[in-house]
Order: C-alpha cells, then structure tokens, then sequence
C-alpha cells in the first residue's frame, strides 16, 4: 500500500439489503480504525438519525470513538478533497473511508472518480467494491433494475444477506446466479450486518496484482468456448435454475498457454476499451506476454484501463494467461476470437 494513500472502500447494495447495519457495525467495531463514512444523503434510510443526533446543519460529525459521519451535499470530488485537505491541516483524523452509495447508484463513476482525478488519486487509494444483496428480493431486483446487476458486474466481495429467511436451495440458485454476473467476487452469506472487518477493509481489490480469484469450477464450465462455439454456457450447466435468468450482465474468462504478442493486443484492447467502454464494468488480467518473463496485469473499470509487470514466472511453471470480462451484452464470440488473434 502506498504510503500516505488513504484507503476507500464503497459500499453499494440495494434499499432494504443491510447497509446501514454493517456500516453501524463496522464504526461501532473499528478497532482503534478511525474511519469517514460519507454518505449520499438522499438515502432513504439515514444513518445519522439512528447513530448520531446531531445537529443536521453540520455536515461533517465526528463520532466518540473517532469515527467522522458526513453526508454528501456537492459532489464527492468536493467532499474528499476538504476531507484529505482537514486531514492535512490536524483539523480531523481518520485513516480510512468508506462511501455509501445511494440504493440505486451505480457504483462505476464512483469508481472511476479515484483513476481521473489527479488530485483524488494522490490523497486516496481505491479499495474495493461491496455489494450487498438482499436474499429475500434479489431476484426481482436482478429481474427489473439494471443498476442491481451493475452492482453485482462492479463488486470485488458480494454479501448476501437474509439469507436466513430463504430457504437453502433459492440462496445456491442466487449464488449460481450471481457467480455467472461475477465469477471474481468471492461471495459470503451474512447474517444481516454482521461481517468481520477483514472481509469488509483491505480487499485490495483494484491493486495490479498477481491474483486472478476466479472459482476454478468456473472456469470448468468456460473452457468448452475454445473448441465448440456452438453451444451457450447453459447447455452445459448442471444447475437446473440456470436458465430462467438471462442477464445482460454476464463475465466470460479467455485462458490460453500461448504467449500474446504485447503490440497486437495493446491495438485489441485499446479498440474494445473504445468501443464497449460504457458497457465494460471491470476486467482484469493476468497475462503471459512475449518478450518479457513477468506476468503483465492488467485490470481496468469502464474506458480506464491500467497495467503493471508483476512477478516473474517461476522456472518449470506453466505460462497461462488468464483474463475476467464483466460487462453488460459484450459479445464474447468477437472478443474471444479477437483475444485468440493477439496470441503471438
């Protein structure tokens, strides 16, 4: 982590789905954290009228267990650089922030504020994404509001809460769902807002690194996409429930042993990051290129795309490349087979 970046973790998830509750929990837990929540204060569901009483005037409320509540009148840019300048000046103390977002929000250009803005970029360090989705009203959710699915497509951790009160098999046919929206999120079943802190802070979710998580049975299921570009996902799919839902949000991995010729895919890329930017939620890879012996990362959100050389491949180690495209209606056949095109 770079010295002197503040973290930020934004929390997304829909009306109802426990985010006030898990945000309550984690200021009530921080653990010596000093933490900014800031909030877009037209949620219906205020925190601060259940954790502060406070004067509403004041935007900025500090907590007695050092944790700073404010609510979103401007724009975020305008919120975090007066906080990053407080923090500057001795005026507050925090060491982190989190961002709720609104239960519609998508969380994207709340993403990409920390990549464009210069001056958000060198006080703060994108964390990660969490999306909290309800068990009990996240079909119908997914079902009619494109935002829900977003939020999924975004999420580096999904919660899913209340999953108590819906009976197991809906919950694995929820999870199956959202695995095909997002096979990169780790997902964790939540009793309402009870989440231990470390699966909720330092996810590291947008740092370059060398980990591409990706539930390996899903993978299994992909591979049939090099040799048989016949049959859709579902056919193959052993999970009954799997074809009532067809989202526009969908992830699909390209894996090859082949090395990419770097320039053919930079050209490749940068024309998908063109064309499809908008519709592209996030990507990341971690890639076997010719000409260098470290893996290349990539990961980007939308049109803003960054990499980074990571560590070496190991002596006798295969060389695989792997990549994770979350996106709304992409189509998989020409990027696979544009992906497939770059290998040198």
């Amino acid at each position: 982590m770079s010295k002197g970046l503040i973290p930020v973790t934004i929390l997304t998830g829909f009306l109802g789905s426990g985010k006030t509750t898990l945000l309550k929990r984690v200021l009530s837990e921080a653990h010596g954290q000093k933490i900014a929540v800031i909030e877009n204060e037209f949620g219906e569901e205020d925190i601060d009228t259940e954790i502060l009483v406070a004067d509403t005037e004041e935007q900025i409320i500090q907590m007695n267990n050092g944790c700073v509540c404010c609510t979103i009148r401007e724009d975020l840019r305008t919120t975090l650089s007066d906080l990053a300048a407080k923090k500057r000046r001795g005026e507050l103390n925090f060491e982190r922030v989190i961002i709720e977002t609104t239960g519609v929000a998508d969380p994207g250009p709340v993403a990409q504020t920390f990549f464009m803005d210069d001056e958000i970029a060198e006080a703060y360090l994108l964390d990660g994404v969490l999306t909290l989705v309800d068990a009990v009203h996240a079909n119908q959710q997914l079902d009619s509001r494109q935002e829900a699915r977003r939020q999924v497509g975004f999420a580096d951790q999904i919660f899913i809460s209340k999953s108590d009160l819906v009976d197991s098999a809906a919950v694995d046919a929820l999870s199956h769902r959202l695995k095909h929206m997002n096979p990169r999120a780790p997902q964790q079943r939540v009793h309402f807002g009870e989440v231990e802190l470390s699966r909720v802070l330092d996810l590291r979710g947008f740092n370059l690194n060398a980990k591409l998580e990706i539930d390996p049975d899903f993978l299994k299921i992909d591979d049939h996409h090099h040799h048989d570009h016949d049959h859709e996902h579902g056919e193959h799919c052993d999970h009954p429930h799997h074809h009532v839902h067809d989202d526009d949000v969908k992830s699909f991995v390209f894996k090859s042993d082949r090395a990419f010729n770097p320039a053919k895919l930079e050209d490749f890329l940068g024309a998908i990051v063109q064309v499809y930017g908008p519709k592209l939620l996030r990507y990341k890879g971690v890639l076997n290129m010719k000409g260098t012996d470290k893996r290349v990362i990539f990961q980007g959100v939308h049109q803003l795309m960054g990499s980074d050389l990571g560590p070496r491949w190991m002596p006798g180690e295969k060389k695989t490349s792997k990549m994770v495209f979350i996106g709304i209606d992409l189509p998989k056949e020409i990027l696979l087979q544009g992906l497939e095109g770059c290998l040198a």
